[in-house]
């Protein structure tokens, strides 16, 4: 799936430290990372979600966005909005958080979607909404690091109107090789 057209957006069916809603659409222009995680996952408190804090830290909120998506496939009767909300605040965890909608079977929707195979899971999307790196388990700091800097040192994609169609491909501020 990396590499791949841009990512399709998640189903969240409750916001956490956040006062809007949030959108992948809403994050362009940004690298994103997404921290799926479940509270109650061994794995998820001592690995992902820290790790996850620590970009959030480290990163401008302007460059980089953190997204914690709560995705339950198990002990649905032990991980409710309550529960949720109370873990959040003695882990201190500050960046948004998204309940990953139910789905038919024990697998939610933006799980299934991202075809995510447990907990934690961290992906890393680009400035134009495009997977580059899918990781289950325990990541290394240092190449996340290095990877979330490498697409940060990417030009930002174009968002204005293409001034290269009238202009034979060269603007005021230069030529752009075809």
């Amino acid at each position: 799936m990396t590499g791949t057209p841009p990512l399709p957006d998640w189903s969240v069916e409750q916001w956490f430290n956040t006062d809007r809603p949030i959108s992948l659409t809403d994050l362009r222009g940004k690298i994103v990372v997404i921290e799926a995680f479940q509270m109650l996952c061994p794995g998820c408190v001592t690995h992902g979600l820290p790790l996850a804090r620590q970009v959030h830290e480290a990163f401008a909120p302007s460059d980089v966005a953190v997204i914690g998506l709560h995705t339950v496939f198990e002990h649905h009767e032990a991980m409710t909005p309550v529960s949720l909300a109370a873990f959040l605040h003695e882990y201190r965890i500050r960046f948004p958080v998204g309940v990953d909608m139910k789905g038919d079977s024990t697998m939610p929707v933006t799980m299934k979607r991202y075809g995510l195979r447990g907990t934690p899971s961290l992906l890393l999307i680009d400035r134009a909404g495009v997977l580059r790196a899918h990781y289950f388990g325990q990541v290394s700091a240092l190449t996340l690091g290095a990877e979330i800097g490498a697409l940060l040192a990417k030009p930002t994609p174009h968002k204005g109107p293409d001034r290269t169609a009238d202009t034979g491909g060269c603007t005021d501020d230069g030529c752009e090789a075809p």
